[in-house]
Protein backbone atom coordinates (compact mmCIF):
# COMPACT_ATOMS: atom_id res chain seq x y z
CA UNK A 1 0.00 0.00 0.00
CA UNK A 2 1.47 3.45 -0.77
CA UNK A 3 1.88 5.60 1.82
CA UNK A 4 1.78 9.59 1.05
CA UNK A 5 3.18 12.66 2.64
CA UNK A 6 0.73 15.67 2.50
CA UNK A 7 2.61 19.09 2.09
CA UNK A 8 0.81 21.89 4.36
CA UNK A 9 1.27 25.48 3.62
CA UNK A 10 1.74 26.15 7.75
CA UNK A 11 -0.10 29.71 7.25
CA UNK A 12 -3.40 28.52 9.41
CA UNK A 13 -4.94 28.58 5.82
CA UNK A 14 -7.43 26.21 5.01
CA UNK A 15 -5.53 24.10 2.87
CA UNK A 16 -3.81 23.24 6.07
CA UNK A 17 -6.71 22.54 7.46
CA UNK A 18 -7.55 19.92 4.92
CA UNK A 19 -3.68 18.61 5.36
CA UNK A 20 -4.55 18.15 9.27
CA UNK A 21 -8.37 15.97 8.17
CA UNK A 22 -6.59 13.81 5.86
CA UNK A 23 -3.97 13.25 7.58
CA UNK A 24 -6.04 12.32 11.01
CA UNK A 25 -8.60 10.28 9.35
CA UNK A 26 -6.32 8.37 6.64
CA UNK A 27 -3.69 7.45 9.39
CA UNK A 28 -3.55 4.08 7.17
CA UNK A 29 -1.94 5.24 4.30
CA UNK A 30 -0.22 9.03 5.53
CA UNK A 31 3.15 9.37 7.11
CA UNK A 32 4.45 12.97 8.77
CA UNK A 33 8.14 12.22 6.97
CA UNK A 34 8.19 12.44 3.57
CA UNK A 35 11.67 10.49 3.49
CA UNK A 36 9.13 7.33 4.36
CA UNK A 37 6.70 8.37 1.21
CA UNK A 38 6.05 6.28 -1.72
CA UNK A 39 3.87 9.36 -2.71
CA UNK A 40 4.22 13.52 -2.09
CA UNK A 41 1.00 15.20 -2.61
CA UNK A 42 1.84 19.13 -3.26
CA UNK A 43 -1.65 19.99 -1.10
CA UNK A 44 0.18 24.15 -0.97
CA UNK A 45 1.60 23.78 -4.60
CA UNK A 46 3.38 27.47 -4.04
CA UNK A 47 5.26 25.63 -1.23
CA UNK A 48 6.70 23.10 -2.97
CA UNK A 49 10.46 24.40 -2.91
CA UNK A 50 10.20 24.03 0.95
CA UNK A 51 11.15 19.87 -0.25
CA UNK A 52 14.62 19.32 -1.78
CA UNK A 53 14.79 18.60 -5.44
CA UNK A 54 16.19 15.48 -5.24
CA UNK A 55 13.55 13.89 -2.95
CA UNK A 56 11.06 14.80 -5.30
CA UNK A 57 12.52 13.61 -8.42
CA UNK A 58 12.65 10.01 -7.03
CA UNK A 59 9.08 10.05 -5.15
CA UNK A 60 5.41 9.90 -7.04
CA UNK A 61 4.46 13.67 -7.02
CA UNK A 62 0.28 14.68 -7.13
CA UNK A 63 0.42 18.66 -7.34
CA UNK A 64 -2.97 20.38 -6.46
CA UNK A 65 -3.81 23.39 -8.50
CA UNK A 66 -6.64 25.05 -6.60
CA UNK A 67 -6.85 28.15 -9.25
CA UNK A 68 -5.05 30.59 -11.47
CA UNK A 69 -5.46 34.14 -11.76
CA UNK A 70 -4.51 34.71 -15.48
CA UNK A 71 -3.85 38.45 -14.86
CA UNK A 72 -0.99 37.43 -12.22
CA UNK A 73 0.32 34.43 -14.65
CA UNK A 74 3.53 36.13 -15.07
CA UNK A 75 6.78 34.67 -17.17
CA UNK A 76 7.90 33.83 -12.89
CA UNK A 77 4.90 32.35 -12.49
CA UNK A 78 5.52 30.21 -15.90
CA UNK A 79 8.97 29.32 -15.38
CA UNK A 80 8.31 28.08 -12.25
CA UNK A 81 5.44 25.56 -13.23
CA UNK A 82 7.44 24.65 -15.68
CA UNK A 83 10.08 23.26 -13.08
CA UNK A 84 7.26 21.63 -11.01
CA UNK A 85 6.23 20.43 -14.19
CA UNK A 86 9.16 18.29 -14.40
CA UNK A 87 9.26 16.79 -10.83
CA UNK A 88 4.83 16.10 -11.04
CA UNK A 89 3.49 12.64 -11.85
CA UNK A 90 -0.13 13.75 -11.93
CA UNK A 91 -1.94 16.69 -11.37
CA UNK A 92 -5.39 17.33 -8.92
CA UNK A 93 -7.58 20.08 -9.78
CA UNK A 94 -10.69 20.78 -8.16
CA UNK A 95 -13.12 22.45 -10.69
CA UNK A 96 -13.46 22.17 -14.82
CA UNK A 97 -11.88 26.03 -15.21
CA UNK A 98 -8.53 25.30 -13.39
CA UNK A 99 -8.12 21.81 -15.49
CA UNK A 100 -9.21 23.96 -18.77
CA UNK A 101 -6.28 26.25 -18.35
CA UNK A 102 -3.89 24.15 -16.80
CA UNK A 103 -4.42 21.50 -19.57
CA UNK A 104 -2.34 23.20 -22.53
CA UNK A 105 0.75 24.37 -20.18
CA UNK A 106 1.25 20.24 -19.52
CA UNK A 107 1.43 16.76 -20.83
CA UNK A 108 0.75 14.97 -17.62
CA UNK A 109 -2.27 13.63 -16.51
CA UNK A 110 -4.86 15.80 -14.83
CA UNK A 111 -7.31 14.44 -12.22
CA UNK A 112 -10.54 16.54 -11.94
CA UNK A 113 -11.63 15.46 -7.73
CA UNK A 114 -13.81 18.19 -5.77
CA UNK A 115 -12.51 19.09 -1.94
CA UNK A 116 -14.44 17.74 0.92
CA UNK A 117 -16.04 19.52 3.84
CA UNK A 118 -15.77 17.63 7.24
CA UNK A 119 -19.60 18.32 7.93
CA UNK A 120 -18.97 16.99 11.56
CA UNK A 121 -17.35 20.34 12.03
CA UNK A 122 -20.28 22.48 10.51
CA UNK A 123 -23.18 22.04 12.62
CA UNK A 124 -25.25 23.93 14.25
CA UNK A 125 -28.39 22.97 16.14
CA UNK A 126 -29.23 26.94 16.52
CA UNK A 127 -32.08 28.81 15.42
CA UNK A 128 -31.51 32.09 13.51
CA UNK A 129 -33.55 34.14 16.06
CA UNK A 130 -30.97 32.60 18.55
CA UNK A 131 -27.70 33.03 16.50
CA UNK A 132 -28.88 36.76 15.47
CA UNK A 133 -29.36 37.50 19.38
CA UNK A 134 -26.34 35.74 20.73
CA UNK A 135 -24.03 37.76 17.74
CA UNK A 136 -25.74 41.06 18.16
CA UNK A 137 -27.54 41.10 15.05
CA UNK A 138 -30.97 42.74 14.16
CA UNK A 139 -33.69 40.43 14.17
CA UNK A 140 -35.26 41.92 11.32
CA UNK A 141 -32.35 42.91 9.05
CA UNK A 142 -31.91 40.97 5.45
CA UNK A 143 -28.30 39.73 6.80
CA UNK A 144 -25.86 39.33 3.94
CA UNK A 145 -23.03 36.96 5.16
CA UNK A 146 -19.21 37.00 3.51
CA UNK A 147 -16.43 35.37 4.79
CA UNK A 148 -12.83 35.65 2.90
CA UNK A 149 -10.26 37.85 1.87
CA UNK A 150 -11.18 41.22 -0.08
CA UNK A 151 -7.91 43.30 0.48
CA UNK A 152 -4.61 43.34 -1.38
CA UNK A 153 -1.92 43.06 1.36
CA UNK A 154 0.28 45.93 -0.66
CA UNK A 155 -0.82 49.18 0.77
CA UNK A 156 -2.29 47.95 3.69
CA UNK A 157 0.08 50.15 5.91
CA UNK A 158 -0.12 52.87 4.42
CA UNK A 159 -4.38 52.65 4.80
CA UNK A 160 -4.41 51.98 0.99
CA UNK A 161 -7.03 49.54 0.74
CA UNK A 162 -7.40 47.96 -2.94
CA UNK A 163 -9.58 45.27 -3.98
CA UNK A 164 -8.25 41.69 -4.57
CA UNK A 165 -9.68 41.79 -7.82
CA UNK A 166 -9.75 37.97 -8.25
CA UNK A 167 -11.87 37.54 -5.38
CA UNK A 168 -14.67 40.47 -6.79
CA UNK A 169 -14.77 42.71 -3.68
CA UNK A 170 -15.50 45.50 -5.80
CA UNK A 171 -18.54 43.36 -7.64
CA UNK A 172 -19.58 42.43 -3.83
CA UNK A 173 -19.95 46.04 -2.62
CA UNK A 174 -21.54 46.85 -5.75
CA UNK A 175 -24.11 44.08 -5.34
CA UNK A 176 -24.96 45.03 -2.00
CA UNK A 177 -25.75 48.68 -2.61
CA UNK A 178 -27.90 47.70 -5.22
CA UNK A 179 -29.71 45.13 -2.91
CA UNK A 180 -29.85 48.17 -0.14
CA UNK A 181 -31.21 50.55 -2.98
CA UNK A 182 -33.77 47.87 -4.79
CA UNK A 183 -35.06 44.94 -3.14
CA UNK A 184 -33.75 44.79 0.63
CA UNK A 185 -33.65 48.46 2.25
CA UNK A 186 -33.26 46.62 5.63
CA UNK A 187 -29.80 44.69 4.14
CA UNK A 188 -27.37 44.05 7.02
CA UNK A 189 -23.83 42.87 5.95
CA UNK A 190 -22.57 40.30 8.35
CA UNK A 191 -18.25 39.88 7.66
CA UNK A 192 -16.06 37.20 8.53
CA UNK A 193 -12.14 36.42 8.11
CA UNK A 194 -9.42 38.74 7.48
CA UNK A 195 -8.06 41.74 5.44
CA UNK A 196 -11.70 43.55 4.81
CA UNK A 197 -10.56 46.89 4.75
CA UNK A 198 -11.45 47.03 1.47
CA UNK A 199 -15.13 46.15 1.47
CA UNK A 200 -15.53 47.77 5.15
CA UNK A 201 -14.74 51.21 3.63
CA UNK A 202 -17.15 50.45 0.88
CA UNK A 203 -19.49 50.00 2.82
CA UNK A 204 -18.98 52.87 5.70
CA UNK A 205 -19.07 55.38 2.29
CA UNK A 206 -22.61 53.62 1.24
CA UNK A 207 -23.92 54.02 4.92
CA UNK A 208 -24.84 50.42 4.80
CA UNK A 209 -24.64 48.55 8.65
CA UNK A 210 -22.74 45.92 8.87
CA UNK A 211 -20.94 43.83 11.93
CA UNK A 212 -17.48 42.13 11.12
CA UNK A 213 -15.85 39.38 13.42
CA UNK A 214 -11.99 39.20 12.07
CA UNK A 215 -11.13 35.31 12.59
CA UNK A 216 -13.97 33.34 14.51
CA UNK A 217 -14.00 29.89 15.84
CA UNK A 218 -15.35 27.01 13.47
CA UNK A 219 -18.17 26.82 15.90
CA UNK A 220 -18.99 30.50 15.81
CA UNK A 221 -18.27 30.34 12.29
CA UNK A 222 -21.16 27.77 11.74
CA UNK A 223 -23.12 30.42 13.92
CA UNK A 224 -22.77 33.02 11.43
CA UNK A 225 -23.78 31.40 8.61
CA UNK A 226 -27.04 30.41 10.64
CA UNK A 227 -27.75 34.33 10.42
CA UNK A 228 -27.75 34.70 7.25
CA UNK A 229 -30.30 34.97 4.68
CA UNK A 230 -28.13 34.90 1.60
CA UNK A 231 -24.05 34.38 0.95
CA UNK A 232 -22.83 36.13 -2.52
CA UNK A 233 -19.89 34.64 -3.88
CA UNK A 234 -18.97 37.65 -6.66
CA UNK A 235 -15.39 36.07 -7.36
CA UNK A 236 -13.37 36.67 -10.59
CA UNK A 237 -11.37 33.37 -10.19
CA UNK A 238 -11.84 30.81 -7.44
CA UNK A 239 -10.88 27.04 -6.59
CA UNK A 240 -13.78 26.22 -4.95
CA UNK A 241 -15.17 28.55 -3.34
CA UNK A 242 -15.26 25.88 0.20
CA UNK A 243 -18.20 28.61 1.21
CA UNK A 244 -20.51 27.17 -1.48
CA UNK A 245 -19.64 23.60 0.43
CA UNK A 246 -20.66 25.20 3.94
CA UNK A 247 -23.27 27.17 2.60
CA UNK A 248 -24.64 23.62 1.53
CA UNK A 249 -24.02 21.90 4.84
CA UNK A 250 -25.71 24.95 6.88
CA UNK A 251 -28.70 25.06 4.58
CA UNK A 252 -27.24 28.94 3.64
CA UNK A 253 -29.07 30.05 0.15
CA UNK A 254 -26.32 31.09 -2.23
CA UNK A 255 -25.77 32.91 -5.25
CA UNK A 256 -22.66 33.42 -7.20
CA UNK A 257 -20.59 34.11 -10.42
CA UNK A 258 -19.67 31.53 -12.76
CA UNK A 259 -16.65 30.20 -10.92
CA UNK A 260 -14.77 27.33 -9.48
CA UNK A 261 -17.30 24.10 -8.34
CA UNK A 262 -20.62 26.86 -8.68
CA UNK A 263 -22.24 24.52 -11.79
CA UNK A 264 -21.40 21.10 -9.45
CA UNK A 265 -23.48 22.31 -6.86
CA UNK A 266 -25.76 24.97 -8.37
CA UNK A 267 -28.65 24.86 -10.83
CA UNK A 268 -27.74 28.54 -13.83
CA UNK A 269 -30.63 30.38 -12.15
CA UNK A 270 -28.29 30.74 -8.74
CA UNK A 271 -25.46 31.87 -11.00
CA UNK A 272 -24.78 35.19 -13.01
CA UNK A 273 -21.99 37.45 -13.70
CA UNK A 274 -24.50 39.82 -11.99
CA UNK A 275 -25.27 38.21 -8.75
CA UNK A 276 -27.92 40.50 -7.80
CA UNK A 277 -29.60 38.85 -11.37
CA UNK A 278 -29.21 35.40 -10.03
CA UNK A 279 -32.08 33.27 -7.73
CA UNK A 280 -30.78 32.14 -4.47
CA UNK A 281 -30.54 28.03 -3.83
CA UNK A 282 -28.58 26.17 -1.53
CA UNK A 283 -25.85 24.15 -2.77
CA UNK A 284 -26.25 20.56 -3.22
CA UNK A 285 -23.21 19.24 -1.50
CA UNK A 286 -23.88 15.42 -0.28
CA UNK A 287 -21.51 13.52 -2.79
CA UNK A 288 -18.80 15.81 -1.00
CA UNK A 289 -19.10 14.79 2.82
CA UNK A 290 -16.90 12.39 4.61
CA UNK A 291 -15.97 9.52 4.31
CA UNK A 292 -17.10 8.80 1.30
CA UNK A 293 -14.96 12.20 -0.62
CA UNK A 294 -12.22 10.79 0.72
CA UNK A 295 -11.90 7.66 -1.71
CA UNK A 296 -11.38 9.62 -4.71
CA UNK A 297 -8.04 10.83 -3.28
CA UNK A 298 -6.93 7.35 -1.69
CA UNK A 299 -7.84 5.72 -4.88
CA UNK A 300 -5.42 8.32 -6.60
CA UNK A 301 -2.51 7.50 -4.35
CA UNK A 302 -2.68 3.73 -4.55
CA UNK A 303 -3.00 3.69 -8.27
CA UNK A 304 0.41 5.62 -8.63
Amino acid sequence: MNKVYVLPANESWIIDRFVHEFNEDNEDICTCNPERADVIWLLADFCWKKLPIQLLLHKKVITTINHIVPEKYGPTEQTDFKLRDQITTVYHVCNQRTYNFIRPLTKKPIKLIPYWCNQHIFECNMTKVFAREKHGLPHDAFIVFSAQRDTEGAGIAQNIFLPKLEKGSDLLADAIVKWRDTTHPNIHVLLAGWRRQYIITRLKNAYVPYSYIELPKHSDLCELYRCADLYPVTARYEGGPQSLIECGILNVPVVTTPVGIAEQVLPPSAIRDDVTQAAPCVPQVSNMLLPQAYEPYRDLVQSL
